[in-house]
């Protein structure tokens, strides 16, 4: 579904605990002479900013450094096609593009793992909630005690260019929520509801971490990215389930992620790597 308008009887000032976003203010303060992001658009409701965006890119009329922010997304897409979706105006919905050709391909898997570190980092900053990484690409908080996934991120590539989407819960409240699982920025304890200094810190933080991976030919390691993403990862030190394509199982003690982004298990026959295009699920096991 392409961009659209709301219907009728629908004021975008209709939820004032939810403002709109400003497009205007936005493009101001990151469209800079020195930043990675080179044009912003803020659409009112859109299938999916990720689906808008490749298409974009297949026209030509979008490039790298290109962000399409969505108040709300219809028909929202997670990892494997999974539905992600949210009322208007709770959370942020957004796609960026990303053309890194010094970065050799192999190293472009890193992208969705930079994103999340990135975003992590920007929201334990900016909305004061410890914010940990499910590996390949969920975010997480904790509310009532438990982890909740409250955001994830979904990297396709188009051609020379990787479209990078996140979707983060920003207002959630409990009865909002589309799985008892899920969670929100607003549960987790938060005293920020302002979605903006939220987007911007996010894609700040998104730009310097990008532009340092990009500037060290995509080496995690050089980047320090791998070190970053180990040390916010909470999947690492559990035993999990991987659920593999075909109905294949894997259980063991996650105890690294590798030079490729891969997640390496200890199994009871030696250590394997698993890749995120791999698999289906990672849950812990008892």
């Amino acid at each position: 579904m392409s961009a659209q308008k709301r219907g009728e009887g629908r004021s975008r000032w209709s939820d004032l605990d939810r403002p709109p976003l400003s497009e205007a203010a936005l493009r101001r303060a990151l469209l800079t002479s020195d930043a990675v992001w080179k044009d912003l658009g803020v659409v009112e409701v859109t299938g999916s900013t990720n689906s808008d965006l490749a298409a974009r890119l297949r026209e030509g009329t979008a490039a790298e450094g290109s962000v399409l922010v969505a108040e709300e997304q219809s028909a929202g897409r997670g990892r494997l096609g999974r539905d992600w979706s949210a009322p208007a105006r709770s959370g942020l919905f957004f796609s960026v593009a990303l053309a890194p050709t010094a970065v050799p391909v192999s190293r472009w898997s890193w992208l969705p793992l930079l994103a999340g570190v990135a975003t992590a980092s920007a929201l334990a900053r900016t909305a004061g909630v410890d914010t940990a990484l499910k590996w390949p690409n969920d975010l997480l908080v904790t509310v009532d005690g438990e982890e909740r996934k409250t955001g994830g991120i979904l990297a396709e590539r188009i051609g020379d260019t990787v479209v990078v989407g996140i979707g983060i819960n920003v207002s959630l409240s409990a009865d909002e929520l589309p799985v008892p699982t899920a969670g929100s920025l607003a549960l987790a304890g938060s005293p920020v509801s302002d979605r903006d200094p939220l987007l911007r810190a996010v894609l700040r933080e998104l730009g310097d971490w990008y532009t340092l991976w990009r500037d060290a030919e995509g080496d995690p390691a050089a980047s320090r990215l791998q070190e970053a993403y180990t040390a916010g990862c909470s999947t690492l030190g559990r035993t999990v389930l991987a659920q593999l394509p075909g109905g294949r199982e894997l259980v063991g003690e996650a105890v690294a992620v590798d030079g490729d982004g891969r997640l390496v298990l200890a199994t009871d026959e030696g250590r394997q790597a698993v890749g995120a295009g791999d698999v289906v699920h990672v849950r812990p096991r008892s």
